[in-house]
């Protein structure tokens, strides 16, 4: 068995493989109407103090990608900042409860045989749900298992790749055209 990297964590993805990230690695994207709502390298320093939090404070040896990115979604939120300025509190309270993420591979499923065709128009509908329910964080996962099912492999070849770029550029498309909330995020895993 070989050893983990002692300044590595491993992330466990939506697909049940896991992978091997150091702090420098993880790399955050948030998306939002008019670009990023916090500055770029204030989230890179925050994702590294949330990765040093379940290594060294928690002592963890793996981690989610959904644990690592809620963590980090209430450390950013918590700070409570906009555009990297520091703010008062917060005038209106969060959602009670969040509804689960749109599931890719379910998504992907239902297409059936018409694959890419019903599909896109589908996930389109799923990210308009997220939105209307007023999440400041849209969530889809299964990324991987919806791509390989629409190109119809068992393997990751680079059609696969292909396809997962076209969908996440969708999705960003989407986002934008549905949303004016310059604070609205998104995470596809």
């Amino acid at each position: 068995m070989i050893t983990l990297a002692q300044d590595c964590l491993l992330f466990e993805m939506s697909g049940g493989e896991s992978i091997p990230f150091s702090a420098e690695m993880v790399t955050v994207e948030i998306v939002g109407a008019q670009g990023p709502a916090w500055d770029e390298d204030f989230v890179r320093q925050a994702a590294k103090a949330v990765f040093h939090y379940f290594k060294q404070e928690m002592g963890r040896q793996t981690v989610t990608v959904g644990e690592f990115t809620s963590a980090l979604e209430k450390v950013l939120h918590g700070l409570n900042l906009r555009n990297g300025l520091l703010l008062g509190p917060e005038p209106a309270a969060e959602p009670a409860a969040e509804p689960a993420g749109g599931d890719l591979g379910q998504l992907a499923r239902e297409s059936g045989f018409s694959g890419e065709l019903s599909f896109f128009p589908r996930l389109r509908e799923e990210l308009r749900r997220q939105v209307r329910c007023g999440l400041r964080l849209v969530r889809f996962q299964g990324l991987r298992e919806c791509v390989k099912h629409l190109v119809g492999t068992g393997r990751w070849t680079g059609q696969c790749r292909s396809l997962e770029e076209q969908i996440v550029e969708y999705l960003r498309g989407c986002l934008s055209a549905e949303t004016s909330t310059p604070d609205r995020a998104m995470l596809v895993e």
